[in-house]
């Protein structure tokens, strides 16, 4: 929840700036649902900004109707949206989102051409009691059995919550632990599972991107802060090159 007019195009300007040639990786920005039509705007007054996809932080799991304050899928695409975040470990913690309600919020997404960004990840005290493995395969687990053979259009991203705005991160070789269990879950799920995209959300930055992103199964990242500061943003853009 960060952002104002002036703040949000003094970024989105800079992001312009440096992108002077086009990145040889995917990027987005997920914003509040509030500055979408800013964003947007901006996006289609400024070339720079044509290789930046726009998405959304939230969505409903419900079509359309009597839900007032929600935002749906459809409204989301409307807006010109190509990806949103759903099962953000903020939104699981403060807002009691289950495992269930996040894989609707995944297919809502993928009935509109959506690409949901699924957010999984366990937290410090399920880490310490050796459950990191059981936690993330069974939030995984849920999206897999609702959504069936549309999960290869999924992209998931795997936040361990102990390392989401603490300064902590886990080690390059931690990370990719994980995601070696995140990608054979879903090989066994589909044929497709190489289309899959696995990104790190843990307090990825300038200074720890290279690293992690080296990694087999590390194919991007999750930024929260790091997004915020456009010298730091290009930065990691610049060590997903490939």
């Amino acid at each position: 929840m960060n952002g104002s007019l002036a703040t949000n195009e003094a970024l989105m300007l800079a992001l312009a700036q440096g992108l002077s040639t086009r990145p040889d990786c995917d990027i987005a920005v997920c914003v509040p649902a509030i500055y979408l039509a800013q964003v947007q705007a901006l996006k289609s007054a400024h070339l720079g900004l044509s290789v930046i996809e726009l998405g959304a932080q939230d969505v409903s799991a419900q079509a359309a109707g009597a839900y007032t304050g929600e935002v749906s899928a459809a409204m989301l695409k409307d807006m010109g949206c190509r990806y949103v975040t759903v099962g953000h470990s903020e939104r699981r913690q403060y807002h009691f989102e289950t495992d269930a309600l996040v894989a609707d919020k995944a297919k809502a997404a993928l009935a509109v051409g959506l690409t949901p960004i699924v957010c999984i990840g366990e937290t410090l005290a399920e880490r310490e009691a050796g459950r990191t493995e059981e936690v993330v395969k069974r939030q995984l687990a849920a999206v897999i059995h609702t959504n069936g053979h549309c999960i290869s259009e999924i992209v998931l991203a795997y936040e361990p919550v102990w390392a989401i705005g603490t300064g902590k991160t886990a080690s390059p070789e931690e990370a990719q632990a994980v995601h070696a269990v995140l990608r054979a879950q879903l090989k066994a799920a589909t044929d497709q599972s190489a289309r899959v995209k696995i990104l790190y959300g843990g307090s990825m930055n300038a200074a720890n991107a290279a690293l992690l992103l080296a990694q087999p199964d590390i194919d991007g990242g999750l930024l929260g802060g790091a997004a915020l500061k456009a010298p730091d943003f290009l930065t990691i853009i610049a060590a997903a090159h490939v």
